[in-house]
């Protein structure tokens, strides 16, 4: 089979290997589509395990069962969770299923960028998902990004009514913003560093969008009635963004850190500001299988539509084109891979 090896943003070399054998309780899926994820271009996350196979945004068909798998059927259409919890630590039954180690160190063989690929049988049991009959494979791929955006706005505590900033209208952005417009939040405002995922964003929800080189705080009390956001999600990992969202919460507001930031950044906070005015910073990482069950009926029910944010279709042989491109960002929002 075809596999894509990262060596590294620029070098990703597509090399033939033996398709994995699947064991007891295991599956073997033929990947169908899977998208690139803007974690996966981040080389200083990715770099500490090069050479690997990546992709996590999975769907495709089962042509392979392991004994003892009675659940799924060869030929049936799903898409697959790559990290899921053991759901009985500390963690997952305090409900930070994304703290899990078992969510941590749990993975499909080789990777999502691969023509094959072998589902372990913790993963089998909760970690994949039938596809309904009106869901494409393309769509599917969705499931996982948007389960980590729901979970994302649960931790934020996100309600409806609010005024949201949204910092960073790439394609996290937008799904933060497509499910904010579905669940009522009251005014959405994004910001970019491009003028053209600015205009992505009014297509997504975005009421308000502004150059992130502006005065985000005073745009935000000139479209707000001189008040701050109830909720800033920072989609973005540069610093000047998480320093702008300390700039752009309203008092009793919520800062959500959902992109990362290379290691060894620091933030100065005002203390006493977050003190003296009850703001919170919280953090969202990965997604639940509830979360992706809940992402995968939103899809299905067409309450978002995410199949007008790929923006590009490539084979696997291309893969290295698509990782130029999300590197690139601008125009490119969902990269889709398919064999």
């Amino acid at each position: 089979m075809k596999v894509a090896v990262y060596h590294n943003n620029h070098d990703l070399r597509l090399e033939d290997r033996p398709t994995p054998k699947v064991g007891p309780g295991e599956l073997l899926v033929k990947m169908q589509a899977c998208g690139i994820c803007g974690s996966d271009v981040l080389e200083w996350y990715r770099l500490k395990k090069a050479p690997c196979v990546l992709g996590h945004e999975i769907a495709g068909e089962v042509v392979e069962l392991g004994a003892g798998v009675s659940d799924y059927q060869i030929g049936q259409r799903v898409c697959v969770s790559h990290h899921i919890p053991c759901n009985k630590c500390k963690y997952c039954l305090e409900g930070h299923h994304t703290s899990c180690e078992t969510l941590h160190t749990t993975n499909v063989d080789p990777g999502g960028f691969s023509e094959f690929i072998r589902v372990p049988a913790l993963n089998v049991d909760r970690g994949v998902f039938p596809l309904p009959n009106e869901m494409s494979y393309e769509e599917a791929t969705f499931v996982e990004p948007l389960g980590c955006v729901i979970r994302g706005q649960w931790v934020a505590g996100v309600k409806p009514g609010q005024v949201m900033v949204v910092l960073g209208s790439g394609l996290s952005g937008l799904l933060h913003m497509a499910l904010a417009r579905a669940t009522g939040v009251g005014r959405i405002i994004a910001t970019d560093v491009d003028p053209a995922r600015l205009e992505a964003a009014r297509l997504f929800g975005a009421d308000h969008t502004v150059l992130a080189s502006e005065d985000i705080p005073a745009f935000v009390r000139s479209v707000n009635k001189g008040m701050l956001a109830d909720t800033v999600l920072v989609c973005a990992g540069a610093l000047s963004a998480l320093e702008q969202s300390l700039q752009s919460v309203e008092r009793g507001g919520t800062i959500e850190f959902f992109a990362t930031s290379e290691e060894g950044t620091q933030l100065s906070l005002p203390v006493s500001r977050f003190w003296r005015d009850g703001l919170k910073i919280v953090t969202s990482y990965g997604a639940a299988p509830y979360d992706l069950q809940s992402a995968m009926k939103m899809i299905a029910s067409n309450r978002i539509h995410v199949k007008p944010m790929i923006s590009h279709r490539l084979p696997l042989e291309k893969i290295g084109e698509g990782f130029r491109l999300v590197s690139e960002g601008g125009k490119t929002l969902k990269v889709m891979i398919q064999p």
